[in-house]
């Protein structure tokens, strides 16, 4: 039998059924069409309005793209889906344009986060008969791996290290964030609705040395959406925040261009360890 293209897909993936790849921003939509195509799957792509980068949607012809507006379901004619990238958060509640169906899961919601509504946009996805894959799936050479990936000592103890994952995944289990940094023993930030930048901006500012930057997944993650991701725009705002040390969680946090990402961290002085 043929290697499957990735370790995350399901047993039955059947690579002649087109895939469709769901795009939000930035770089982690074109990874995944780029490895999708060299496995050979067909792709259609769903992008949203204002959100999925042009070049991307440039690269599909016109019969095998659709847009919508952020809360619109869209169409498939598909026998995969795959949700990438992130959509401004502030999307989520201001801006929304909804049609019918979206409008009617958004009512049936009684929390509106993240992860209730990609988790209900989800189900309504696999109501109509595609099956939603893992959002890891052909990523599996970008994912954190165990370990100091940089290099050399991780500068941080490892009790700091322990207390930082101890608060992330409590607050993952909170449904607050799913990152923190820590500076022995002390919490600095936490991550919430601003995601990871603005959180790293706001600890960056109380100049203090020596901390941590952690991200984790949740304890009962559902890796169709949501899946943590660290790339170079996290790693410019670590240095530009005076972090010099962060820890993702292993075969869980998605490292965007991961070769280019820990080349480039090793020249700016920042250590990466993978944890779990």
């Amino acid at each position: 039998m043929p290697t499957p293209p990735s370790a995350f897909l399901p047993e039955t993936f059947d690579p002649k059924l087109p895939l469709a790849l769901i795009a939000g921003q930035g770089s982690y939509p074109q990874l995944i069409a780029r490895s999708a195509r060299k496995a050979g799957v067909p792709l259609r792509l769903i992008a949203f309005e204002g959100e999925t980068a042009p070049e991307l949607v440039a690269s599909f012809p016109e019969a095998q793209r659709h847009t919508v507006h952020v809360g619109q379901v869209g169409k498939f004619g598909a026998g995969y889906a795959i949700m990438a990238g992130q959509v401004t958060p502030r999307r989520l509640f201001d801006g929304l344009r909804p049609d019918l169906k979206a409008a009617q899961i958004l009512l049936s919601l009684k929390r509106r986060n993240a992860e209730t509504i990609f988790g209900a946009v989800a189900g309504e996805i696999e109501a109509l008969g595609v099956r939603l894959l893992d959002a890891r799936a052909f990523l599996d050479d970008h994912l954190a791996a165990p370990g100091c990936m940089t290099g050399g000592r991780f500068p941080v103890a490892q009790d700091c290290i322990d207390h930082g994952v101890h608060i992330a995944r409590e607050c993952a289990r909170l449904d607050i964030g799913q990152g923190c940094v820590v500076r022995k023993g002390t919490v600095l930030a936490v991550e919430a609705f601003e995601g990871t930048d603005e959180m790293l901006r706001r600890a960056g500012s109380l100049k203090a040395g020596d901390s941590l930057f952690v991200k984790t997944i949740k304890g009962r993650q559902d890796f169709r959406f949501d899946v943590p991701c660290f790339g170079m725009q996290t790693l410019e705002t670590m240095r530009d925040s005076g972090i010099h040390a962060a820890a993702l969680e292993a075969k869980g946090v998605i490292i965007l261009d991961k070769a280019a990402v820990l080349e480039t961290a090793r020249s700016w002085g920042i250590a990466l360890l993978g944890f779990g």
